[in-house]
């Protein structure tokens, strides 16, 4: 079951489980995943943390315990995601220390109704990582335009970030100029480079979804022969960025100081159209240094049937160059669509981030103790 899994790890991809529920620490599940499924650092998001809130179970003792003291309901919420953040860590410690620290992580991000204010956004991430306490965290900020700013502060203060909701070329030459920017800080403030470790979660499924969408809309025969690629080629010219970035000048004066190259995580690969092979943004996205975090569903179709044949991405880049071109051709502006997909990522998080604070709040009104 877990050759194909093990392959994936040789040729350099890290895995991680886009998931984590308090079910998931309890039962044993994530250990077992670490231990046979190769897994090694999980991803949260505000989705996550409201679907295994609401749904999930393991949670009531301290709801409890949070409506007895009556706590505000985003305090109840970060109490909650930052234990299950902290059992996770506490799981993937010796992952972290045999890796020496490069995996074994697990991350958790700030508020995303923050996502537009860059000085909320270092407060909470500075308060994330003291509240987790644990040197295995990442604490994930989002690559709006606020967001940039804000990832060169907090690296700078030596805390471990993964920047996400990356969707543009450009947006992410932005991300690894900050990521930089931000261990030149820390160099100057005499910090130790080798503790800070970053990945940058570039979005691939949702690209397809967007353009796809805009490809059927067109109905043609030459429209409907370019569904299916976008996605690909733009994570692979990504790919192509970050091998130009971390070997510029500018870094090799950071490594001389034991920095850490910014991994490409490639984020939302579960396959969005049936038509397409649940393992495309898995296999077809090989590469060494880079991170694949996968849904559950995703991790299994590979262990069971996915086929790792080497570097899938050396060699395509003009081939990618060529399918994005093609497809604004046809009238698809690639800086709309990238726009499009974030300003959603964005509203997509918050949205689930309300979802949770209405439902936490129902649970901690139901549990409260009743007076005298």
């Amino acid at each position: 079951m877990t050759d194909a899994l093990k392959r994936l790890s040789e040729e350099g991809v890290a895995i991680w489980l886009d998931d984590l529920s308090r079910k998931r620490i309890t039962s044993g599940n994530l250990a077992e995943l670490i231990d046979q499924q190769h897994v090694v650092g999980v991803t949260t998001n505000p989705s996550i943390f409201q679907k295994a809130i609401s749904h999930g179970d393991g949670y009531e003792q301290q709801l409890a315990d949070l409506a007895a003291r009556k706590v505000t309901v985003d305090e109840a919420i970060r109490m909650i995601t930052t234990a299950d953040v902290r059992d996770a860590a506490d799981i993937l410690r010796p992952v972290f220390d045999a890796t020496e620290g490069q995996d074994g992580r697990v991350s958790i991000e700030v508020d995303p109704r923050l996502a537009h204010n860059t000085a909320a956004t270092i407060a909470e991430a500075k308060q994330l990582a003291w509240l987790v306490d644990r040197p295995n965290t990442l604490i994930k900020i989002p690559a709006t335009k606020a967001g940039l700013p804000a990832i060169t502060e907090v690296i700078g203060k030596g805390i471990s970030v993964n920047v996400t909701l990356i969707f543009s070329l450009e947006r992410y030459r932005e991300v690894m100029d900050a990521y930089l920017a931000g261990l030149e800080k820390a160099k100057a403030a005499g910090l130790d480079l080798s503790k800070i470790h970053s990945v940058a979660s570039f979005f691939v499924s949702r690209v397809d979804s967007e353009i796809d969408k805009r490809l059927d809309a067109l109905g043609t025969d030459e429209a409907k022969a370019l569904k299916g690629k976008a996605a690909l080629a733009n994570a692979r010219l990504a790919y192509e960025a970050y091998e130009e970035v971390f070997s510029s000048d500018r870094f090799a004066a950071l490594d001389k100081a034991q920095a850490n190259r910014q991994r490409p995580l490639w984020a939302s690969t579960g396959v969005k159209d049936p038509a397409y092979k649940d393992t495309l943004y898995v296999v077809d996205l090989v590469a060494p240094g880079t991170v694949n975090t996968m849904p559950e569903a995703t991790l299994d179709a590979t262990a069971d049937h996915g086929e790792i044949t080497g570097n899938t991405i050396a060699g395509t880049y003009d081939q990618s160059r060529t399918e994005i071109a093609a497809v604004e051709k046809l009238g698809i502006s690639y800086d709309d669509v990238v726009q499009v997909l974030e300003d959603e990522g964005v509203d997509k998080f918050e949205a689930s981030w309300n979802d949770l604070l209405k439902s936490t709040e129902a649970e901690l009104q139901r549990l409260a103790p009743s007076e005298g």
